[in-house]
C-alpha cells in the first residue's frame, strides 16, 4: 500500500510543478520575445541506504522552444526584431552578459539604451549610449546612427552597433529572469551574419491553445492522483480491519 501511496503522492506534487510551467507560459503569451518552456515527467528510482525498490515521478524542464514568434509591426524606430536566428546582448542585474529576443527598446534620461525590463543594451563597444537626437536609424546589421538636434540630413553619424550574437543553442540556458546565458560563462563574440529589422517586434512563441489543453490535462491527472491516495487509505483501513479480526 505504501508503494501506491508514495507514487500517487509524488506524482501529484510533480503535476503541480508541471502546472506552474504551463501557467507561466500562458501568462507570457503577450510578452515580446518570450520563449516557451518545455516540461516532461519521468520515473526515477529512489536511492539511499536501502534497496532501490521505490520509484517516484519527476517533472523536469528538458529545454526551451526556440521557434521564432510572429512579427508585429509597430513603426517605432526603437523597436527591433532579430530575423531568424540570433540574439540581442544585454547586461543583466549582476553586470554579466545575457541574451534576449525582446527588442522593445527605450532610452533613459542619461542616454542608456535599455530593454523595457530595464536591462542595458550592449553595443560592440560596450553599453549602448546615445546623445540627444532628433532622428535615429538602426540598419539591418545593427549599426545605430543618430542625427543631432537641429541638424540636417548630413548630420547623421554612426554611434555604435548593436551587439548581435548567435551562440549554439545547446550552449545556452534560460534563467529565472527570462534571459539566456552561455552555460560556460564565455563572452560571446558578435556575429556579423545576424540581421535585424526596425519598426517590428517579435511576439511570444507560446501557443495559448496548447497551454490551456496542457493545464486541463494536468488538472485531471492531479485529481486522479488524489483519488489514488484516497483509495490507498481505504485499502489500508480495510487491511487493518482484517488483521484485527484474525
Amino acid at each position: 500500500m505504501d508503494k501506491l501511496l508514495y507514487i500517487a503522492m509524488s506524482g501529484a506534487k510533480q503535476t503541480m510543478l508541471a502546472q506552474n510551467t504551463h501557467s507561466n507560459n500562458l501568462a507570457n503569451v503577450d510578452t515580446n520575445g518570450f520563449k516557451a518552456d518545455l516540461a516532461q515527467a519521468r520515473s526515477m528510482p529512489v536511492f539511499g541506504e536501502h534497496f532501490p525498490s521505490r520509484v517516484y515521478s519527476m517533472t523536469e524542464r528538458p529545454g526551451v522552444n526556440y521557434a521564432e514568434g510572429n512579427h508585429i509591426s509597430t513603426g517605432r524606430e526603437l523597436d527591433v526584431t532579430v530575423l531568424a536566428q540570433g540574439w540581442l546582448t544585454v547586461q543583466d542585474d549582476t553586470g554579466g552578459e545575457a541574451f534576449t529576443r525582446a527588442g522593445n527598446l527605450r532610452v533613459d534620461e542619461v542616454g542608456f539604451v535599455r530593454t523595457q525590463s530595464g536591462q542595458i543594451v550592449m553595443g560592440n563597444a560596450g553599453p549602448l549610449i546615445l546623445p540627444e537626437f532628433e532622428k535615429l536609424e538602426i540598419g539591418v546589421d545593427g549599426v545605430v546612427s543618430v542625427r543631432g538636434l537641429g541638424q540636417g540630413p548630413e548630420g547623421l553619424v554612426e554611434v555604435d552597433q548593436l551587439k548581435l550574437v548567435n551562440p549554439p543553442l545547446d550552449q545556452i540556458e534560460k534563467g529565472l529572469d527570462g534571459l539566456f546565458r552561455r552555460t560556460d560563462g564565455v563572452i560571446e563574440p558578435p556575429d556579423l551574419n545576424v540581421r535585424v529589422m526596425t519598426g517590428m517586434l517579435e511576439g511570444s512563441n507560446v501557443n495559448a491553445v496548447h497551454s490551456m489543453i496542457g493545464i486541463v490535462n494536468l488538472q485531471r491527472q492531479f485529481e486522479l492522483q488524489v483519488k489514488l491516495m484516497d483509495k490507498a487509505e481505504t485499502m489500508d483501513q480495510a487491511t487493518s480491519q482484517l488483521l484485527k479480526m484474525s
